[in-house]
């Protein structure tokens, strides 16, 4: 009686290996997609959809500019006293105080005498490293932070991990296009939170390095003196 070949043992190795290969690579993309996917779930959920005010009064105010309205909500919350002082983290180099006065013309009282400039801040990073100044320069002990919602849990990341003794509490800016249409139905808006959610992780790992030693990408402020030129101060007031 004939016997047919294995076909698996007549099957070249190099072939046999290919396969392996091809299936273990596979099965980390899925793993990674899974993961990606399950990570951006828990991201959007911890955005808030509409604006409910803060659980309680702060020593201070930090709004980081970039988003609509967020400069005015925190002057609101400012007037309502909800803060001693405000800084507006992020201001463009070129905007002077007057320019802000004229967009915000009911609160000149207020920016004239609470309310301060940071021209410093380039990034997220940045605004963290100059609120931190600004608070221990005052000697605040809690924040009112103000963002967009989308924004909202990468600068909680990076301010909590450049200042751990100062109590934070988020106050979350909803803007107008995100209430009137779900995220999914919008293109821009749905390539906004993949990028936001993307930057959110890159600086929660570097964050989580940091806690276990490894810096990679050390604070310019954290340096040694002396291996900087000098820079001007952190904040300048609006008056």
């Amino acid at each position: 009686m004939s016997l047919q070949p294995d076909d698996q043992a007549t099957k070249p190795p190099r072939a046999a290996s290919r396969g392996w290969l091809r299936g273990i690579v596979v099965a980390g993309m899925a793993v990674v997609f899974v993961g990606v996917t399950v990570g951006f779930v828990g991201f959007l959920a911890k955005l808030r959809g509409v604006e409910v005010a803060p659980a309680s009064r702060a020593d201070g105010i930090v709004v980081l500019t970039g988003g609509s309205s967020r400069v005015s909500d925190a002057m609101e919350l400012l007037a309502g006293g909800y803060g001693k002082r405000l800084l507006i983290s992020g201001v463009h180099p070129t905007n002077a105080a007057s320019d802000i006065s004229r967009s915000l013309p009911d609160n000149q009282q207020l920016l004239t005498c609470c309310v301060d400039l940071d021209r410093s801040a380039i990034n997220t990073r940045s605004n963290a490293a100059e609120a931190r100044r600004w608070a221990h320069e005052r000697g605040f002990k809690s924040l009112i932070v103000v963002t967009s919602n989308y924004h909202m849990p990468r600068a909680i990341l990076e301010l909590s991990h450049a200042m751990p003794d100062i109590a934070l509490i988020p106050f979350a800016v909803v803007g107008d296009k995100w209430r009137d249409e779900p995220w999914w139905t919008s293109g821009a808006t749905l390539r906004l939170l993949l990028s936001e959610y993307a930057k959110y992780v890159a600086a929660e790992v570097r964050v989580r390095l940091a806690f276990a030693g490894l810096e990679l990408m050390p604070e310019l402020a954290d340096q040694p003196a002396g291996s900087l030129a000098p820079r001007r101060p952190a904040t300048a007031q609006a008056n």
